[in-house]
């Protein structure tokens, strides 16, 4: 299956669709690798730039006159944003590339957070952290990329460390900006009310850099960018209206949007609340509530990374069937976490728990996109959008539920969260690839991946050829059977020059 091409060496080992089949961390060859490190530092400076306020929310607070109700809405905002976005970006990466699409959107969003500096209200508040809530749809394209860069057999890895070490920016802010804004008060001698506005330029700076990295250094594909594949008849140029339809239609992607929602979605949830749940609850200083809520954030470093990991782990011996139960059994043990940390009474306890959910949490972010690359060949930047924009959308749903007003206490939110964690869990046991099977049922007799992935293209598409890189895919993707089902049937290209079989 690993090839070198007569028409161009790869410093990586490739498949049939020149996908890296190894991830080397501290390479920076181009094109696998590269694209790796643009994508996972694009998407940390995009977290940096949405949660740079809220570790400077005091000063801001008392600057411009904002009320509990203000800051509360501001942080559903800022998640909000970005529901619509990840589809839309889905679409985009589908469409264009995840060069284009990423770059665009971060040089979209840059100007949020330049005017970040000027407001003067809390209208003007919410309103700057809506559009650069925007951003964050960049994880779909930095999803999208990886898939597109690296085998089925590393693809979890990718996934995971890119999107693990993006979120990282949400911990990280919380480091970052205090002690920018000490050093603009310490060194230029500004005001408190001037230094957090000049402080903002730090990530604007940064979310701009970083766009340009990608659109001159980044490539979309192994063999090149959409354009020129598209140009040279290598890629066939999809049209927007069946990526839609074959992304839609798939219930597979909708389950994983709804888990998505309540681990991702989590974790934007707690990032916005963390912080005061220990300064109110616990009566920590601001900057001991700081540390213990970048802690959560920070755990990206390894937790997500290793979930994409154990996902590639598991599916070398079991398959799909492996990852599917890994990400469930993880997910509801997140769930079960986040319940006890709401009813744990003391300040130890408390911050033990909550940096053992964290793990599990973020593992379970990390596990997901270990499945989702398989859900669709045709519409995978749809699929991805639509489980990134779950993520938002349960981070929405539960803030608004659990913690705005004065319903629920928020050591009561926290439990109620966790609950929901583990009922949304539950869908995972109705995911069923026919090809590989699902949790309590093994594959269809019979049925193999190109049956699977070529169910997407019509008898006309194919005849044209379009149908050529799900071919590759299949044969690529023929690992998820596991190692039990490595004697399965495995069939000849001619069979699939007619429609497949029904799956």
């Amino acid at each position: 299956m690993e090839m070198e091409t007569k028409e161009r060496k790869f410093a990586l080992p490739v498949d049939s669709e020149h996908k890296a089949t190894e991830f080397r961390l501290f390479s920076v060859a181009t094109p696998h690798m590269r694209a790796f490190h643009l994508s996972w530092i694009s998407f940390f400076s995009c977290f940096v730039s949405t949660f740079a306020a809220p570790p400077l929310i005091p000063i801001i607070r008392d600057n411009l006159d904002l009320t509990a109700t203000d800051i509360g809405n501001a942080g559903i905002a800022a998640v909000s944003g970005a529901v619509f976005a990840r589809v839309a970006m889905g679409t985009a990466c589908d469409l264009f590339g995840p060069r284009l699409a990423s770059s665009s959107l971060i040089l979209l969003t840059a100007p949020a957070v330049y005017l970040s500096a000027i407001i003067n209200s809390p209208s003007g508040f919410l309103m700057v952290r809506f559009f650069t809530g925007f951003s964050l749809a960049t994880f779909v394209s930095t999803q999208f990329w990886m898939s597109s860069m690296f085998s089925p057999n590393v693809v979890g890895t990718a996934n995971g460390l890119s999107g693990g070490w993006g979120n990282l920016g949400g911990g990280a802010t919380r480091l970052i900006m205090p002690l920018v804004y000490s050093l603009i008060q310490s060194q230029i001698g500004s005001t408190k009310f001037t230094a957090w506005r000049i402080a903002f330029f730090i990530p604007a700076l940064f979310q701009t850099l970083s766009a340009f990295g990608i659109f001159f250094l980044g490539q979309d594909m192994p063999d090149g960018n959409y354009n020129r594949l598209e140009t040279s008849g290598e890629k066939h140029k999809d049209e927007f209206s069946q990526v839609f339809y074959h992304a839609i239609t798939n219930y597979r992607g909708w389950i994983l949007a709804l888990t998505y929602g309540y681990c991702f979605g989590v974790e934007l949830t707690i990032d916005n609340i963390i912080a005061q749940y220990f300064f109110d609850r616990f009566h920590v200083n601001l900057h001991t509530a700081g540390i213990i809520a970048a802690s959560f954030g920070l755990a990206n470093l390894f937790s997500r990374p290793g979930g994409g990991m154990l996902s590639d782990l598991v599916a070398k011996r079991y398959g799909m069937r492996g990852r599917l139960w890994t990400l469930w059994v993880v997910q509801m043990i997140g769930g079960l976490l986040c319940l006890l940390l709401g009813k744990i009474s003391s300040l130890t306890g408390s911050i033990a728990v909550m940096l053992v959910c964290s793990v599990f949490v973020q593992a379970a972010c990390g596990l997901t996109f270990g499945v989702v690359p398989f859900v669709s060949r045709r519409s995978l930047g749809v699929i991805s959008g639509m489980t990134g924009g779950g993520g938002n959308v349960g981070a929405v749903l539960t803030q608004v539920i659990f913690f705005r007003g004065s319903r629920y206490s928020t050591e009561e939110g926290i439990t109620l969260m966790g609950v929901m964690i583990m009922c949304c869990s539950l869908a995972i046991l109705f995911i069923y690839f026919p090809q590989w099977g699902g949790l309590f049922c093994g594959p269809k007799k019979g049925v193999t991946e190109e049956d699977y992935y070529l169910s997407e293209w019509t008898e006309a598409e194919k005849q044209q050829g379009f149908h050529k890189m799900s071919m590759k895919f299949s044969e690529n993707s023929r690992r998820e059977r596991g190692k039990k089902g490595v004697s399965a049937p495995v069939p000849v290209p001619s069979d699939y020059e007619s429609t497949p079989a029904n799956v």
